[in-house]
């Protein structure tokens, strides 16, 4: 038995604007003909598997430490293996929407769970509804009030369209097959890129602590993270390279209206003072995010989250990015609610540096070697791109009748 894609030869209006014709022998009707309303029974018991709908569909919840977890799941309606859970608010937010469960377990008040009747199938209609969301962005664009929601009343009025049983479970069947085909195809460039990113790490660390001539002597640079380095270089605190400065609070500082952006927050302004700093600059986090340093360039207000350099020497902050690469934030970083960086620990730690004539030389290798590098990860990150939209066309295109899926007997 193979596969075809065909278009339907017979098509009818459909009274919607947005899913125009659909195959004449297709019903449309509305949710609430499409399920039993069943009484859901709650959960009584501590040994129930926990369930949470993520982006991968229905899970069960290992960890119920982590997250938005509840004190108790007492009281949580009960699902049963087959029915189909439906998150009904935030989807201005949220890209999860429903999956059909494979486990017994329990979930959530916050969701409609139910189960389809005898001439539906619950694997098609979790696709339909995924194809109602790719065609029109559905549950965004039809949702209510400020909750972008659907409440049990908003659900029965959703449309529905219904192929013969039959169609249903070969749309789910080629569904099926396409989507691992797809997802197959996105782990290989995937893991093409997690090799990509793994040499990108190695080139800079070996320019930025061997550097580009593998001929010179070599000593102990007496930095555990960094090993030897060339002879002639030298091992120096950062506060000597740099001054570390810290942002204000957002209370204080002025934005000229939106003018300059403020790094870090936002807050009120004071119109009695100028813009804080206008150089190009490394900014490093002292709360939060604290292992992602990034350059700016152009005015702007830091906030009292973060800090930025002000160089002392001929390092330039293009090459104290690439430092910092090699920065072993773990080992500094402090407190478990909200990550924190020391100024201590930022200044007293020990970076390798060559003369500023090898600066010079590392750093056009390295932007050299980058662009190449990003190249050919744009390359690669966009065929994911396609592949995901190819993936969602295929979903919206057959669920909604625009092809046909039929089968040939060989």
């Amino acid at each position: 038995m193979s596969i075809k894609i065909n278009k339907y030869s017979n098509y009818k209006l459909s009274n919607l604007n947005w899913l125009g014709n659909i195959p004449l022998h297709w019903i449309l009707t509305k949710n609430r003909f499409g399920f039993k309303k069943i009484k859901n029974e709650y959960n009584n018991s501590d040994e129930t598997k926990v369930l949470s709908l993520t982006t991968n569909g229905i899970k069960v919840k290992n960890d119920l430490t982590f997250g938005k977890t509840a004190i108790s799941f007492i009281g949580h309606q009960l699902v049963k293996s087959g029915h189909i859970v439906f998150t009904p608010r935030d989807f201005d937010q949220t890209p999860i929407l429903s999956d059909v469960s494979k486990f017994d377990g329990c979930i959530s008040n916050l969701y409609i769970v139910d189960e389809t009747k005898e001439n539906l199938f619950n694997h098609y209609v979790n696709y339909f509804w995924y194809g109602l969301k790719f065609t029109v962005d559905y549950f965004k664009n039809f949702s209510h009030g400020m909750r972008y929601s659907f409440n049990r009343f908003q659900f029965d009025e959703i449309p529905l369209l219904i192929p013969p049983i039959k169609e249903q479970k070969l749309i789910v069947n080629y569904l099926n097959n396409k989507i691992e085909q797809i997802n197959l195809s996105i782990n290989k460039i995937l893991k093409k890129i997690e090799i990509l990113e793994e040499q990108q790490k190695l080139l800079i660390y070996n320019c930025v602590t061997k550097g580009l001539n593998r001929n010179v002597d070599m000593k102990d640079s007496k930095i555990e993270c960094i090993g030897t380095i060339p002879k002639h270089w030298l091992v120096v605190r950062f506060k000597y390279l740099f001054t570390l400065v810290g942002g204000k609070d957002p209370k204080n500082i002025q934005c000229e209206d939106g003018k300059y952006p403020i790094l870090g927050s936002g807050g009120e302004i004071d119109r009695g003072k100028k813009f804080l700093y206008n150089k190009k600059t490394l900014l490093l986090g002292r709360k939060g995010t604290v292992d992602r340093p990034f350059i700016f360039d152009g005015p702007f207000w830091v906030s009292d989250v973060m800090y930025y350099v002000v160089q002392k020497t001929q390092m330039t902050p293009d090459y104290l990015l690439y430092l910092f690469t090699i920065f072993p934030f773990k080992k500094y970083i402090y407190g478990s609610t909200q990550p924190s960086m020391s100024r201590l620990d930022y200044e007293n730690h020990f970076f390798p540096v060559p003369p500023p004539q090898e600066q010079k030389k590392n750093l056009e290798y390295l932007v050299k070697k980058n662009i190449s590098f990003k190249k050919i990860l744009f390359s690669h990150k966009k065929k994911i791109e396609l592949l995901k939209e190819l993936e969602k066309v295929l979903i919206s295109e057959t669920v909604t009748g625009k092809v046909k899926v039929s089968e040939d007997i060989i």
